[in-house]
Parts: C-alpha cells; structure tokens; sequence
C-alpha cells in the first residue's frame, strides 16, 4: 500500500456476489449515483460516505473492504443493505477520492478487528459483517449455492467464506441467526395455508410478485434456498396444461421443509445436517474440507450449466468406480469469471472428495492423485450403468432420503426413441420420458451420437422429465449437457 491508497481496488463480480441477489444489486445500483452521497473516501483499509436519502437524517455507510465487514445506520434488515451496495459500486467505479480515515471510521475499522481477534477460534475474520447494533453477527458472503464473492485481494485465506455454521459465531449473534432463519419459516408455512385457502385460481399467483415478494422475506430470513426454490416455482405457473399439479406438488415440498426445518433439534442428526442444508443453513468450506474424505477412481460423468440471477452455476456430476456413489461438484461465475474447466467429462480423477454436511450429493475435490483424460471414461461407463428400471429405482432411493432434491444423476444403456408424449430413453425395462428443458439442441446431439441405437446416457433426473448430459460411445465421451448462457457477459 502507497499513501494509505489501496493497492488493489474491488472488481465488479466482488460487488455483485456480496449484493447475493439481483434485485439487491439493482436497488444499490440506483444509488450509485455521487450527488446523493457527501463525506465519501477510500483509505487502505475502508470505504466510506454519507447518503443522503428521502430522510432528514443522512446514513452513515462504512466497508472495510480488507477483512469485508460492513455497517449502515439505514433501518433495513438485509444485511449488506443497498446503501453498502450502491458505495461500493460508485468506488468501483473511481468515484470516491483517496482521503486519511476519519477518527469514527479508523476507530469503527480497528474495534472491528479487535471483536474479531478476540472471537472463538477468529473465525470472523475475512466474513462480511454488521454493526447495526451486533458487532459480531456476520453477513453471508456466499450466495445459497455457495459462491465465493471473490474477496478483496488483501483478505485473509478464509475471506468469502460463511462463518454461520454452529460453534463458528458468538452465541448471540447464532442465535438471532436461527431465530430468522425460524421466523421465516413460520412466515412461509402460513403463506402456503394462505395460498392453499384462496385456491391456485386466485389471480395473485400468477403475479411474479406475489412470489418475488415472499423469495425476498426468505433470504431476509436467511433462507436462500428457499427463496431460490420459490422464484423456480413461480416460473412453473400457467407455462403447462397440469402446472396446478406440478405447482401443488412442490409447494408440497416446500411445506414439508418448512415444518422440518422447525424440529431440526429433534431429528436425528444426519437428517437434521440434510434439512438445515435445505433450508438454506451454510456451512464454511474450511469445516467441509477438514471433513473425512472418500477416496475413490471418480468417473466424470455428466456436466449441466444453468443461470440463476446474474451468477453461472456448472453441476459436474462423478460416479466412484469402485463405492458406486455419486458426487456433485458445483462451480460458479459471475459476469467476466469463468467456469471451472478441471474435469472435463468422460475423465477418470483419482481424488478425495469431502462432502457437505447432510448432503448425500454435493462435495468439494480434496487431493487429485491424478488425472486419466484417455479413452478409458467409456469403458468405466459401461462398468457402473444401468438399466432404466435399476435408474428409478436409484432416484427413488435419493428421494426416500432427501424428498426436496430436485435433480439425481442416472447412467443408462438406453435408446433415444419418440414415445407419445415426447422424446424418451427406453430399454427392456421401462422408459424415462426427456424432459422439454432439454431442448432441441439437446435431442439432436443424442440422436446423432446413438444413431437411434441402444448407448450409455448420463442424464439428470427431474420432476419434469430427464436431461441428458453426455453420451460414450465408440470409445469415447460426448459431452451434450446445457450450455452456460453467457449472454449477459458480452453485455457486461
């Protein structure tokens, strides 16, 4: 650091995944604007500004943009506000000047600090946080699919990370933490009676903000997945001749989480770990990596890219060749980020993989012993596939254990055929409808790599049908899987 001028200033990705929502950034990107704000500056250590709003009172906006905690003298709950959001993007953008801290803002950063320092274990350290009136309780840094937001590049190896996990926080600040977290899943159990009380016919459902407005209460709540799981299926009504039954059925779900999510002290702990996790419960990467790993020849199997918000998701699905398991890897970008390219399908990677808590899917990649990317992939394929009656069979068992998940892998020796509804896979056993998320693009690759002939298929498994993700054929993996949709990152 020169002049006590920051060395590095934040990227816009790092803007984007602290705000965690679209409509979080947005509301700060309506603020940006450098007439509403006096009193701003930027030292090594923090950004700061006074907006000046509708109010007589202006707020009082600080980040201490090294170890990422933040603070706002504004009265709304989401944590960080759009007051943090909209500075952060105006000293994005070099609208804020390089000044010497203000004593209130130097002695905020170095008490700040200390509380942290002096924590259980400094687990508070790098984690975004407020001190709207609780020093130490810790804003999520992650996005409820777990994205890093891309720390400041002076921040510590734990920077980005969730610090909400029990044992990680001080008592007060867990508490108030779980005590939202129950809040809001009261407040969601009582929408879906109300819901079910004035019947789906009722015109409100079919406003997006009917359920926009219930998704944002829940991540004020710290119910992300949740919230997440609502703006899917608000995306369900009116778009088929049956959504009231698809549409019923998963606000089905969505009360049988809400009701276990407010007896987790009284399941067994297993099940406890896998409904905290659907509810929207982070954990910190560090407590999964310090985890037991599985240590097994993992085949890659399938990839599948999907957009949520202004954040690239990538499902990289493994099958252990010799446990049988299957194991989901998750990568994320943001704008001008890439996605993460380490196993392309079809690889055999000699690993340990440490799952998350209550997950029987999602993991991290420990030590790679190595890398075999040869034409071996397809002839482990046809080692560990199935026959479609044995692939129900599996997605049965995963459903019995986790009722909410909403995607299972399967590896099939199957034909491609047209059934009367659609395209299906079918062998001698049965048929597993593909779902019209596929697309056509989709459909034609697997026509082309089977020419209408029995091949092993990946595909994940879904309330509506399943995509196919890759094909081995010939000695070889085709990867087919849904593509990322970059379009927003040219408009970047």
């Amino acid at each position: 650091m020169a002049n006590g001028v920051p060395e590095h200033v934040w990227s816009i990705e790092q803007v984007v995944a602290l705000a965690r929502t679209s409509a979080r950034f947005g509301a700060g990107e309506a603020l940006a604007v450098p007439s509403r704000w006096t009193r701003t500056g930027v030292s090594a250590r923090a950004v700061w500004g006074r907006y000046h709003g509708a109010g007589a009172e202006p707020y009082e906006v600080a980040v201490d943009h090294v170890a990422v905690r933040v603070r706002c003298t504004c009265p709304s709950r989401a944590q960080p506000c759009k007051h943090v959001t909209g500075l952060l993007l105006m000293w994005v953008r070099g609208s804020v000047v390089a000044l010497s801290e203000p004593a209130p803002i130097a002695s905020w950063v170095d008490g700040s600090r200390r509380r942290i320092a002096s924590a259980p274990r400094a687990t508070a350290a790098g984690s975004a946080g407020s001190d709207r009136g609780d020093p130490g309780a810790a804003v999520s840094t992650t996005d409820e699919a777990g994205l890093d937001v891309g720390r400041a590049p002076d921040a510590g190896p734990d920077a980005g990370t969730n610090n909400d996990a029990p044992g990680n926080r001080p008592d007060a600040a867990r508490n108030e933490r779980i005590e939202r977290l129950m809040a809001g899943l009261v407040e969601l159990d009582r929408w879906l009676e109300d819901r079910l009380r004035t019947g789906l016919s009722d015109p409100s459902i079919a406003r997006f903000a009917t359920w926009d407005d219930l998704a944002n209460r829940l991540v004020d709540a710290r119910a992300g997945a949740l919230a997440n799981r609502v703006r899917r299926l608000a995306g369900r009504v009116g778009t088929t001749s049956d959504w009231h039954e698809r549409v019923l059925a998963e606000m089905g779900v969505l009360h049988l989480i809400a009701q276990a999510g407010q007896r987790v002290p009284a399941l067994p702990s297993g099940l406890a770990d896998a409904v905290a996790v659907g509810c929207g419960w982070q954990v910190r990467k560090a407590d999964v990596e310090a985890s037991v790993p599985a240590t097994d020849r993992w085949l890659v199997a399938g990839r599948s890219d999907h957009r949520e918000d202004l954040v690239e998701v990538r499902r990289v699905w493994l099958r252990g060749l010799d446990t049988g398991a299957w194991a989901l890897v998750l990568s994320f970008a943001a704008y001008r980020q890439t996605l993460d390219t380490s196993l392309p399908v079809g690889a055999i990677v000699d690993a340990d993989l440490h799952r998350y808590p209550g997950s029987g899917q999602r993991c991290l990649v420990g030590e790679v012993f190595g890398i075999d990317v040869g034409p071996g992939g397809a002839a482990a394929a046809g080692a560990i596939a199935s026959t479609v009656e044995e692939a129900c069979a599996e997605v049965g068992l995963a459903c019995a254990a986790e009722p909410w998940l909403d995607r299972v892998a399967v590896t099939v020796r199957a034909s491609p055929t047209i059934g009367d509804d659609g395209w299906v896979l079918t062998d001698h056993t049965g048929a597993l409808a593909i779902s019209p998320a596929a697309g056509t693009d989709i459909v034609a690759a697997l026509l082309a790599a089977s020419a209408g002939s029995a091949v092993l298929v990946t595909a994940e498994w879904t309330i509506d049908g399943v995509v196919p993700l890759a094909v081995f054929a010939d000695g070889r993996a085709i990867d087919i899987g849904p593509r990322a949709d970059r379009s927003f990152v040219s408009a970047a």
